[in-house]
């Protein structure tokens, strides 16, 4: 069994440290990240380039290094940021064109098979994103987004698991949380996130960037 891996934030890295402060605000809806970044088990790093290829082969490695010391056997659940802290500030089209040519860009230097237990179509209810063999649910946070909950300092990449959201199911806690969640994005907007769906409802692509799309916007995103 792996040990926990215990990820701490770099103290003299100002986005790094901005992000943090984002996500620890007391007004912050999803207290799942609030229990991973107060106990520092998360893996926060830089990149440049963001919706380039020039981030990708240290992109596509931190993400296979962030899995090998997964431990897939505990309750506690770790997450991984890509911070792109020299990015310019996008309007909300913008950052969802950027979000998936880097998806996309790391799909086609990805060189193992595609998670079996979700689907690979971005037009399937059931897909999910696969990096290294693993589904993620990609949480895309910018300074332009409308949805206050994603107005993060920089733009961001948060790559979580589709494990533990099942390990959650597992435990009986999902529901609850969820809600919970739910509510608090209530009371920080003034409504709940048009975009959010449970898994399995309809496809999770169009909840990745954070824009509200309609009924017609297909995902660019292709499955090589």
């Amino acid at each position: 069994m792996k040990a926990s891996p215990q990820f701490e934030p770099e103290t003299q890295n100002p986005a790094q440290n901005s992000f943090y402060d984002f996500v620890l605000d007391k007004n912050f809806p999803c207290i799942m990240a609030q229990t991973v970044f107060r106990t520092d088990k998360v893996k926060m790093i830089n990149y440049e380039g963001f919706g380039t290829k020039q981030a990708v082969p240290s992109l596509l490695k931190d993400l296979s290094g962030y899995l090998d010391n997964y431990n897939f056997d505990t309750n506690d659940f770790f997450t991984f940021v890509a911070l792109f802290p020299d990015s310019e500030h996008f309007t909300e089209e913008e950052f969802e064109d950027k979000l998936w040519k880097q998806l996309q860009y790391l799909h086609e230097a990805d060189g193992t098979p595609w998670d079996p237990s979700v689907s690979h179509d971005p037009e399937n209810k059931n897909f999910s994103f696969s990096i290294s063999g693993k589904a993620f649910y990609i949480v895309g946070l910018h300074p332009g987004s409308s949805r206050l909950a994603r107005q993060s300092p920089v733009p961001a990449l948060v790559f979580n698991l589709h494990f533990q959201f099942e390990k959650l199911k597992e435990m009986g806690t999902y529901q609850t949380i969820r809600d919970k969640i739910r509510e608090r994005d209530i009371v920080l907007q003034g409504n709940i996130n048009p975009m959010v769906k449970d898994f399995g409802k309809e496809s999770e692509a169009r909840q990745y960037s954070g824009r509200e799309v309609s009924r017609k916007w297909k995902c660019p995103f292709h499955h090589k």
